[in-house]
């Protein structure tokens, strides 16, 4: 299982970290051992602004050699044609993976799927629209089904209800679309060693953890040692 280390930019600013710098946080991360780091840009992701020039730097090699999977309402080609040109390694496409198949099926057919990841949102059993309380009238595992067919074969789910909250993950929900054959990247809630043997002994192809690491909650090194037991 792969381990995905969280820098969240808010405001030029690592979120709920003490850390504000986030090329440095990732600089860290890959003296620790990590080999990926997630990033997301929440002013984007909630409309409140964007940390662009930012993330540019953050792909072109300020993440110090690691993989950098991107997120955080990518929902037009344009946006993740931009973070492929940057230097992702992988973008999660948003919401749109649930409004518009043309737009995913596009995507897939320009990029590959080793270079995409669908991020499905869930809360309460339905898809969410991430930064909104907004529910779309959709199952997770139907918009899995979908997303399947066109190509895809990595999912980021997450419980929306538990991001940042540190009540643990859905792994009944992850493991639902594992089940499919998809490689499920679990985030939403991990905060302790537990929640990532959990997440590996479920056979979930990732874990992205945030707010617990800042939290000195454990260690990267920790971390990476139990995804790897």
């Amino acid at each position: 299982m792969e381990l995905y280390p969280a820098v969240d930019v808010q405001g030029g600013r690592v979120a709920r970290s003490a850390f504000s710098d986030p090329l440095a946080v990732a600089r860290q991360f890959a003296r620790d051992g990590a080999r990926w780091v997630h990033f997301v840009d929440l002013d984007r992701a909630l409309g409140t602004g964007d940390n662009r020039e930012l993330a540019r730097r953050f792909l072109a090699g300020g993440a110090a050699g690691l993989r950098v999977q991107v997120g955080g309402a990518l929902g037009t080609e344009a946006a993740i044609a931009e973070m492929v040109a940057w230097g992702a390694s992988r973008v999660v496409i948003g919401t749109v993976a649930a409004t518009d198949e043309g737009v995913v099926a596009r995507l897939l057919a320009r990029y590959g799927a080793d270079r995409l990841a669908v991020g499905i949102d869930a809360r309460e059993g339905r898809v969410a629209a991430r930064g909104s309380t907004t529910e779309l009238d959709l199952a997770p595992l139907e918009l899995a089904r979908r997303v399947q067919s066109l190509g895809a074969r990595t999912v980021i789910y997450t419980d929306a209800a538990r991001d940042g909250t540190l009540t643990g993950p859905d792994l009944v929900g992850a493991r639902a679309i594992a089940a499919l054959g998809l490689d499920v990247i679990v985030s939403g809630g991990v905060a302790w060693l537990d929640d990532l043997r959990r997440a590996k002994h479920a056979g979930l192809a990732g874990a992205i953890v945030g707010r617990a690491l800042h939290e000195r909650r454990f260690t990267l090194a920790e971390a990476l040692a139990c995804v790897a037991a």
